[in-house]
């Protein structure tokens, strides 16, 4: 039988890769150079060698196809590892240098990105890792940081993004507080209980109430807009806290409440300026932040 894959053309990956990526033809051709009816023959000329339809015209767009969608992975992981190949043969890792900063939320600085900088290092030795600990997307549009994990799609048009993964968060508390306080065994239980407030409480009550958290701002009597500070108070017994479940897992002393309800689904999206994802030393940390991110 003969391999499909053995067939593959780097440049129709590429083309596949990047439509999916902006969403339309002719943006994809803009950001690789190329015309748009080129572009749009390397996407047919793919789907010809699977036998299979990758895009469907939604409006003005283009959207994945379900057998799109399931490609999609594991074509960039194989353009992700393609590249770092690439760069381990040639040496030329060694030759990335200059400074990249990354903008993330306290929480993601501090508990995810440190390992992940750790590989980047032994990748790019030259490189110079600046973290941001913020949530503004500002930070990017003044350019004060080059690539942002946030949780919200940007809608400026000098952007791009990717989704990287849904992730899960649950509701925490450390074991000494429950100790004190009791463990609930039903939503109604958490009116007895103290919560730690993370930025806006009221717009926290607006996506609780929803799913019957039966609690109000007297149940938030500390609180702090850092969401690092919030969690070290989760952590010292002060009262319950949402956290996304890689950094709770990770913490000691830490037990999930209630934790037969449905986590909180949040997205992680991976942004930078169009221009600069052409940039060697970008695309290294982009594309790694993204293997990392991906894999929870």
């Amino acid at each position: 039988m003969n391999d499909p894959l053995a067939a593959f053309d780097w440049n129709h990956i590429r083309a596949f890769l990047k439509t999916a990526e902006t969403g339309s033809l002719s943006a994809a051709a803009r950001d690789l150079g190329l015309t748009q009816p080129t572009l749009g023959r390397q996407v047919t000329a793919l789907e010809e060698d699977l036998g299979v339809m990758l895009f469907e015209r939604v409006g003005r767009g283009l959207s994945l196809t379900s057998a799109g969608a399931e490609l999609l992975d594991h074509v960039r992981a194989m353009g992700e590892a393609a590249e770092r190949v690439a760069l381990a043969a040639s040496g030329q890792s060694q030759t990335i240098e200059g400074r990249v900063a990354i903008t993330a939320s306290d929480v993601y600085s501090a508990h995810l990105l440190p390992p992940i900088l750790k590989d980047l290092q032994a990748m790019a030795p030259k490189l110079v890792i600046d973290v941001v600990a913020s949530d503004e997307l500002q930070d990017l549009m003044r350019r004060e940081a080059d690539i942002a994990i946030r949780h919200v799609r940007p809608d400026q048009p000098d952007l791009i993004a990717r989704l990287v993964r849904e992730a899960e968060g649950f509701f925490y508390a450390s074991a000494d507080y429950l100790d004190r306080r009791g463990r609930p065994e039903a939503l109604e239980d958490l009116k007895m209980h103290d919560f730690i407030g993370s930025g806006d409480v009221g717009r926290m009550l607006e996506y609780l109430h929803p799913l019957g958290f039966p609690i109000a701002h007297s149940n938030f009597r500390i609180g702090s807009e850092s969401g690092l500070v919030a969690w070290e108070l989760c952590k010292q017994g002060f009262g319950i806290a949402p956290m996304a479940a890689e950094v709770a897992e990770v913490t000691e002393g830490i037990e999930k409440v209630l934790p037969n309800i449905a986590p909180i689904v949040f997205p992680i999206w991976l942004t930078t300026h169009r221009e600069l994802h052409t940039s060697r030393r970008i695309r290294l940390v982009f594309d790694t932040l993204a293997e990392h991110l991906a894999r929870g």
